[in-house]
């Protein structure tokens, strides 16, 4: 699929992805910043901001003066804060891009981040945070990361904890914003059926200017995943009659020459009702509702984690599984069929996905932003049809390794030893 790269006036990037054949294009505006480039005093002011703006410009004094003017056209409008990135993005009709682009610029530049907002924000904030310690689906990911990453900003929640939010200065949060809201810190991308694309980024991008001289400052990098003489357990007790478990090993970061592989070796293991995890846990012996693998990696580091919700009577024998599954992984690799199915898995996942210009925007933005260059879908897939059943078995035994791993639990459990003793 074609797309150009160029920059704007003002050096901030800019990705032009056009395709015939749709009614919609998407605008999305990536920044590079996240909870990981935070200090402990302002953990959650990314988060906090991308709350902050959609609360009114100058142009838009409030929220119901941005969503009446979207909702006006049909758009579809969100945004969205991980580790490492800040997202922004409107999906429209292809006739209202102007619309789409005048709105984005109009927040993330002139958002009045007013004082009663501010303080009335907070409360939201907190609601969300207690909605993710409430729900284990959600919150076994951070307390993973917290093992994986301790020491680390990566291991920090991407919304902070309550006490900081409450205890946060808006002056705090402008200047963090302002330190790393910078055109040449950002990429804009327009991807579906547009015109004058290049020229209407110009028009509402092109001319903004840094806020303050300061440049963004980097992140905390995160130094090799140790051996450890034993797991690394972190519980929270909740009576409940279901386990939500999380296993992690050390991943890959972005661009490392085996992501390809990574990505084979977890459809395979539990990224699919046919995956070798879910047959084997759910399945055959009805021990889970879910159980599924996950790959998220990071610039300098990332996480292959196994995530499932357990029946607590038979937490045990399900981990038995589980290690076992691993073991054949690292002892007889995959078959021939596995591979070819895996690999077919990634194709119609990845044309399903792309048909959605959102979906397009960010699969172009995101590499924009943080990988060294852009690769088309086509060059993606001929990635993955590179890897042999040999790459995927060396990796598993690469990754699996015991000593570097760590669990997280969510359950009736009083304390790390009695999870510990089933691994």
């Amino acid at each position: 699929m074609a797309f150009r790269q160029t920059k704007l006036k003002n050096g901030m990037r800019l990705v032009l992805v056009p395709v015939k054949g749709t009614q919609s294009v998407a605008a999305l505006a990536l920044c590079k910043v996240g909870s990981r480039f935070e200090t402990k005093k302002i953990n959650g002011a990314s988060h906090f901001i991308e709350h902050l703006m959609f609360k009114g410009t100058e142009r838009r004094p409030t929220t119901l003066d941005i969503s009446r003017e979207l909702d006006s056209v049909g758009a579809e409008f969100n945004a969205a804060t991980s580790k490492d990135w800040t997202g922004y993005h409107i999906k429209s009709s292809s006739n209202h891009l102007d619309l789409s682009l005048d709105v984005l610029s109009d927040m993330l530049w002139h958002s009045k981040f007013e004082p009663e907002e501010f303080k009335r924000e907070k409360g939201v904030i907190i609601e969300e945070i207690n909605m993710y310690e409430d729900t284990p689906l959600f919150y076994i990911d951070d307390l993973l990361e917290q093992v994986m990453f301790p020491s680390n900003t990566l291991g920090w929640e991407i919304a902070g904890s309550r006490s900081i939010v409450r205890n946060m200065k808006r002056a705090d949060l402008v200047k963090y914003r302002d330190t790393f809201y910078q055109p040449k810190n950002m990429v804009l991308i327009i991807a579906g059926n547009f015109k004058r694309g290049e020229a209407l980024a110009n028009k509402y991008f092109g001319s903004l200017k840094p806020k303050i001289s300061k440049k963004p400052y980097p992140f905390q990098r995160f130094s090799d995943h140790k051996a450890r003489p034993r797991l690394k357990c972190q519980i929270k007790y909740k009576k409940t009659e279901q386990v939500h478990l999380a296993v992690g090993f050390p991943g890959l970061c972005y661009e490392d020459k085996e992501m390809p592989a990574m990505q084979i070796m977890h459809i395979i293991l539990g990224a699919s009702m046919s995956s070798r995890l879910f047959i084997a846990i759910r399945e055959r012996e009805g021990l889970a509702y879910y159980v599924r693998s996950s790959v998220d990696p990071y610039e300098d580091t990332g996480i292959f984690s196994i995530k499932s919700g357990l029946d607590i009577r038979r937490f045990g024998k399900a981990i038995t599984i589980l290690k076992s599954e691993i073991e054949k992984l690292k002892k007889d690799g995959i078959t021939g069929e596995e591979l070819k199915r895996a690999k077919d898995f990634a194709k119609g996942k990845m044309a399903l996905g792309l048909e959605d210009s959102f979906n397009l925007a960010e699969f172009y933005g995101r590499q924009a932003l943080l990988y060294n260059r852009i690769r088309t879908p086509r060059e993606r897939l001929a990635m993955l049809n590179r890897v042999t059943a040999s790459d995927v078995q060396r990796l598993a035994r690469k990754t699996f390794d015991w000593s570097r791993a760590g669990v997280a639990v969510i359950g009736p459990f009083i304390n790390k030893n009695s999870v510990l003793k089933y691994f």
